[in-house]
C-alpha cells in the first residue's frame, strides 16, 4: 500500500514499544517493575482530589461543548496570575495558548517557526525532538552532552551550531535525565542567543527559543531558571511550554500551555485549531479553579514532591550501592522531574544463555527477562546505540517495587560474564 514519505519514514516511539512489550508480558503474568513511560500509576500518585471534584463538578454543570480556541478565558487569567506569582514573568492572556497537554503545543511551535529544511538544534538526549524535526522536515543538530555537565547542553557546545538556526529546543528539568540548568549554565546560552540575533538582518528569521518547563514545579533542592526572566531582552524570541501533567501527577487530564510573544501564539492557536487539539472544556474549567489555588497547590506539591523524592532517592542509593560493590553502574544525583539518569555499563557481556549484549536496548531486554525491570535506553532519546546510560521513571512504581528490584538487577548483573 502507497503511503506519504513521511508515514513511511516515521520511527514510532521508542519509549512506547518498550511499554507495550512490558505491558504485555504483565498481562502474561509476568511480574515487571516498569520504569518506562513518563506516567504515574493512579493508585501511587492519585491527582489531586479537589481538582477531581472540580472535574466532576465542571462536567455537572455542562461544560461538555467546544472551547474557546485559545483555552478559555478564566484559564488563561488564572495562568497569568501564576506565571507573574511563581515566576515574577509578566504575559497577558493574549500571550497563552491552551491546549491537550504539552505535545500538541510543542509540535505547534515547530510548524509555527520551522520551514523545511530550517536547522533545529537540541540536546542528545531529550525527549521526541528528534521526531519531531522529521515531522517538520525540519534539520535536526542534535549536541551531544556528557554527564560531568549533568547531560545538559553548554553553551560552548552550541556556540559552533547556532548560525543560521532557527530554533533551540531547551527543556529543564530535562527529560530524561531529571537534571536542571544552573543559573550561570542558562545565562551563557542565553547571551548566545542575544548575540546571535543581534547579528541578523532586519529580513532574517531570527533564533528562537523553545524552553519545556513542564516539569518546573518538581525540583529538590535547587532553583528553576528560565530564559526571560535571566534576560529580559530575550522575551520576543522564547516560547515556553508549561501545564499540569506532571506536577499534579494527572498526564491523562490533558491540559497543558504556551506562552510567548502574541504574534506567535496566534498562528499556533491556528495551527490546532485546525487538528483540534484543545484541552477538554470541563478539565480547562476545573484546572482554572483548582490551579489558581495557592494554597491547595502547595499542600498537594508538598506531599507528592516528598513522595517522588523518597522513590528517586532509594533507587538512586540502590544504584549507588551496587557501584559501592564493584559493579559497572552509576547513577545521576536527582534534581527534578520523575526521572533517573542510570548508567548500566554491560554492552559487550554475554548472559547466562550465551547472548552477546550488543547495545543498550539488549541490556535493557536482558534485564526486563532477568530481573523483571523494564528502563529506557539513551537510544530512545537521540544517542547512539553503544551509550550505557538509561532513563528510570519512578511514576508507575512503589517505593517498595523500587526496593525489591534491587537485589533482581543485582542477580542478573552478577549472572552476565
Amino acid at each position: 500500500m502507497q503511503v506519504s514519505n513521511l508515514a513511511n519514514t516515521l520511527i514510532g516511539s521508542e519509549i512506547i514499544k518498550i511499554g507495550n512489550e512490558v505491558n504485555e508480558m504483565k498481562r502474561k503474568g509476568a511480574q515487571i517493575a516498569n520504569l518506562t513511560i513518563g506516567d504515574f500509576d493512579p493508585s501511587i500518585f492519585p491527582i489531586p482530589e479537589a481538582l477531581e471534584s472540580e472535574i466532576v463538578k465542571a462536567y455537572h454543570e455542562g461544560h461538555t461543548n467546544y472551547p474557546p480556541a485559545d483555552g478559555i478565558l478564566s484559564l488563561r487569567e488564572t495562568v497569568t496570575r501564576i506565571l507573574s506569582d511563581r515566576y515574577q514573568l509578566n504575559y497577558t492572556i493574549n500571550d497563552i495558548l491552551v491546549a491537550g497537554g504539552s505535545r500538541p503545543l510543542i509540535y505547534a511551535v515547530y510548524l509555527a517557526l520551522v520551514d523545511p529544511g530550517d536547522k533545529v538544534i537540541y540536546p542528545a538526549p531529550s525527549w521526541n525532538n528528534n521526531h519531531y524535526c522529521h515531522l517538520s522536515n525540519a534539520n535536526g543538530i542534535a549536541i551531544t552532552t556528557t554527564v560531568e555537565d549533568n547531560f545538559m547542553p553548554t553553551a560552548a557546545q552550541l556556540r559552533p551550531h547556532l548560525k543560521g538556526a532557527t530554533l533551540l529546543a531547551l527543556c529543564s528539568p530535562l527529560n530524561p535525565t531529571g537534571t536542571m540548568f544552573t543559573a550561570e549554565q542558562l545565562e551563557e546560552i542565553c547571551d548566545l542567543v542575544i548575540e546571535e540575533n543581534q547579528s541578523r538582518g532586519a529580513d532574517e528569521k531570527p533564533l528562537y527559543i523553545m524552553y519545556d518547563q513542564i516539569y518546573s514545579l518538581l525540583t529538590f533542592g535547587r532553583a528553576h531558571v528560565d530564559p526571560v526572566s535571566l534576560r529580559p531582552a530575550l522575551k520576543d524570541y522564547v516560547v515556553y511550554i508549561d501545564g499540569i501533567s506532571k506536577c499534579l501527577a494527572a498526564t491523562g487530564v490533558r491540559v497543558g500551555w504556551a506562552f510567548g510573544p502574541a504574534s506567535i501564539m496566534a498562528k499556533m492557536k491556528a495551527i490546532l485549531g485546525h487538528i483540534g487539539a484543545w484541552a477538554p472544556k470541563a478539565e480547562q474549567v476545573a484546572v482554572a479553579n483548582y490551579f489558581g489555588d495557592h494554597t491547595l497547590v502547595d499542600g498537594f506539591l508538598a506531599s507528592f514532591k516528598a513522595q517522588v523524592q523518597q522513590s528517586l532517592d532509594a533507587l538512586y542509593e540502590g544504584f549507588k550501592e551496587l557501584k559501592n560493590e564493584g559493579f559497572a553502574v552509576d547513577a545521576v544525583v536527582p534534581m527534578g522531574a520523575i526521572y533517573l539518569t542510570l548508567k548500566i555499563d554491560y554492552i559487550g557481556k554475554t548472559t547466562p544463555d550465551g547472548q552477546l549484549l550488543q547495545t543498550s536496548a539488549d541490556v535493557n531486554f536482558y534485564l526486563i527477562k532477568a530481573a523483571q525491570t523494564a528502563l529506557v535506553p539513551f537510544s530512545a532519546f537521540g544517542n547512539s546505540e553503544n551509550m550505557p546510560w538509561f532513563r528510570a521513571s519512578i511514576g508507575g512504581c512503589s517505593l517498595q517495587d523500587i526496593k525489591n528490584m534491587m537485589s533482581r538487577i543485582k542477580a542478573a548483573l552478577s549472572a552476565l560474564h
